[in-house]
This record gives C-alpha cells, sequence and structure tokens, in this order.
C-alpha cells in the first residue's frame, strides 16, 4: 500500500510503497477515504526534521534530557545506537482521517465491517490507504447521514477544538476571545457561536480574520491595539470571561496579550503551540487562570488508553456526538 512517510532527519515528505498495517486485537482495519493536512503541525514537524542537532537540541530541551538520561543508564555506545535507529526511521505523518472499516479484530463487539468511521491518533490516522486504529480513537459515522468523508476526516481537529472550549469551562452568553484564527481557530469560534457565546477574534492575517467574520463570530480584528479596544469597549471595560489561544507561534505574545483582554479571574487556555514565558504581573493582578488543553482531551498520551482500550470511567470518546460530557467536579468549576 501507499504512506506519506517523512524523514526525521532533513523533514522530506515522500509517498512510500510500504506493506499494509497488521490487524492487532482492541482495533479495526480501516480503508482511508479521506485524511487531513494539518498544516500548522505538519509544517512545525518538518521544520523540527530541518533542524541540524544543535538545533534540534535547543528546540527540544525535552529530548535532550531524554537523551542524557539513557546515556547515563545504558551508555554511550547503546545511546548513540538509539539516536541513529530513530533518526534513520521515517517517521508517519497525519492523525485525522476517515474512511471505510474491513476488518474487526479481536476484542471489538461495536463496530462492524463496512461501517463508516472517523480516525483519530498520531501513528494510527495517517495518510495512508489503509490504517490499524485502536477502538477508543474511532467513532462511528451515523448510519444514513449526510457527513461525507471529507467532512469527518476533520473530526479531531474538531475534538481538539471541543477539548479546549470544555477546559475553558465556557457559559452560554460568556464573552469570549479566539487569538488566532487558522484552521483551529475558525472551528473554536464556530463551536462557541453555536454554545451562544459572543466571540472576539483576532489574527494577524486579514483573510483569516475576514473568514471569521463570514463564519458568525461577532467581532474580528488584525492588531494587538485594536484587539484590546475591542474587548474592553464591547465588555463595558470587564474584559472577556475566556480566552483561547489557537495560534501557533514560538512567540509569547499571545499569551500576554489574552492576560490583557481578560476581565478579573477569567480563564486563559493554550490550544495551540505558543511561547509560554508569562508576565506574572499580568496574571497576578487579575488572578487569572491559565491551563493547557491536551490535545483532543482525557487519554491523550496514555498508552494504556489510545493503544489497549482502557477506557476511563464517565469519559466517553471525543469524537462520539452520542457522547454524554462528564460531569465538572466542583473544585474545578469555574469561581
Amino acid at each position: 500500500m501507499k504512506q506519506l512517510l517523512q524523514d526525521a532527519r532533513n523533514g522530506e515528505l515522500t509517498v512510500a510503497e510500504v506493506p499494509p498495517p497488521q490487524l492487532l486485537p482492541g482495533c479495526v482495519l480501516v480503508r482511508v477515504a479521506s485524511s487531513l493536512v494539518s498544516a500548522g503541525t505538519e509544517r512545525a514537524s518538518a521544520e523540527f526534521a530541518g533542524k541540524n542537532l544543535a538545533a534540534k537540541a535547543k528546540a527540544r530541551p525535552d529530548l535532550v534530557r531524554d537523551v542524557v538520561a539513557k546515556l547515563r543508564r545504558d551508555g554511550l555506545l547503546s545511546t548513540v545506537q538509539a539516536v541513529r535507529s530513530r533518526l534513520d526511521q521515517p517517521q508517519s505523518v497525519g492523525y485525522s482521517s476517515s474512511g471505510t472499516v474491513i476488518t474487526v479484530g479481536e476484542g471489538v463487539t461495536d463496530i462492524n465491517v463496512g461501517d463508516r468511521v472517523a480516525c483519530a491518533g498520531a501513528g494510527f490516522a495517517v495518510h495512508a490507504e489503509l490504517a490499524c486504529v485502536p477502538r477508543l480513537l474511532l467513532a462511528k459515522i451515523p448510519p444514513g447521514s449526510e457527513v461525507a468523508f471529507e467532512e469527518a476526516a476533520f473530526g479531531t481537529v474538531g475534538a481538539i477544538c471541543l477539548h479546549g472550549i470544555r477546559t475553558a469551562q465556557v457559559s452560554l452568553g460568556d464573552n469570549v476571545a479566539v487569538i488566532g484564527l487558522g484552521l483551529l481557530g475558525q472551528i473554536t469560534a464556530q463551536l462557541l457561536k453555536a454554545a451562544g457565546c459572543r466571540v472576539f477574534g483576532m489574527d494577524l492575517l486579514r483573510k483569516r480574520a475576514d473568514l471569521a467574520l463570514e463564519g458568525g463570530v461577532d467581532f474580528a480584528c488584525m492588531s494587538a491595539a485594536e484587539f484590546r479596544d475591542l474587548c474592553f469597549q464591547r465588555t463595558g471595560g470587564a474584559g472577556v470571561d475566556s480566552v483561547l489561544i489557537t495560534a501557533e507561534t514560538a512567540s509569547s505574545e499571545p499569551v500576554n496579550l489574552a492576560a490583557e483582554v481578560a476581565r478579573d479571574r477569567a480563564i486563559v487556555v493554550a490550544v495551540g503551540t505558543v511561547g509560554m514565558d508569562i508576565e506574572r504581573k499580568l496574571y497576578y493582578e487579575k488572578e487569572l487562570d491559565f491551563r493547557v488543553s491536551r490535545s483532543y482531551g482525557p487519554g491523550r498520551y496514555d498508552a494504556v488508553y489510545e493503544q489497549k482500550g482502557r477506557d476511563y470511567p464517565n469519559r466517553p470518546c471525543a469524537l462520539d456526538r452520542n457522547a454524554q460530557p462528564a460531569s465538572i467536579p466542583a473544585t474545578h468549576r469555574r469561581r
């Protein structure tokens, strides 16, 4: 089968002929109809792969710590071999797709051959003709619905946006700011409008701000100064109730701009990958609550959940449209 792979040394992409994936217990084999290109994530991945080792180390100090720990534990030779092996291994690309189930693995009882599904997960919902996807990382497209494969392929990105909104604990009628109006920002803004919020959007590109306005946001602008004025003028000088940062930048300006436009004790959520050099005074004086939204929610990065299918109590699949959200503990509700 054909699959899109990325060279870990230079970031180059190639369409390669590879063996089809093996069906594992708790998984289904999906014939992929559509897969989504996440421009921000995949561009960042390519840029990182293209850096030299020194630049990679500077960009990802967490990986440096892992290498140092392995060096201390296993010695120089083993560490060098592991690093070279990692760099020589092509990386799969993609994390959001849709398709048709062609085989069902052992232990999967609620998915059948022929079902149309939306798939999630880096390393699973890849750009390929076939994909082996764990049960908890897919959701059935309701039979008879008008949802096309191209639309279902946005499921994971939609779940990321929805989890960010839930993390911000927005309520009906809230004033919510969205900083960064790329793909995540546009979907987040539309979800907020559907939830009955008044939405303030900001992006440096005019076409993105205009697109957000066409999509129904209440206000949108392109400069930080105009955004500050807008948020205070339209909220009677109080500031917005929540801020969702859906930008993709190494700069910490979005995080600190969020603090400036927020009201006292508001919630600020970083959904996109942004710098986090927080100006303490801004957050301290308003006693703001800063949170980082973890991708598409509970279970992400948990191998027991994602790969072994061990679900959390009261935590249904984030992509499942029939799932009921878990109740929010009283200690975590907005003050």
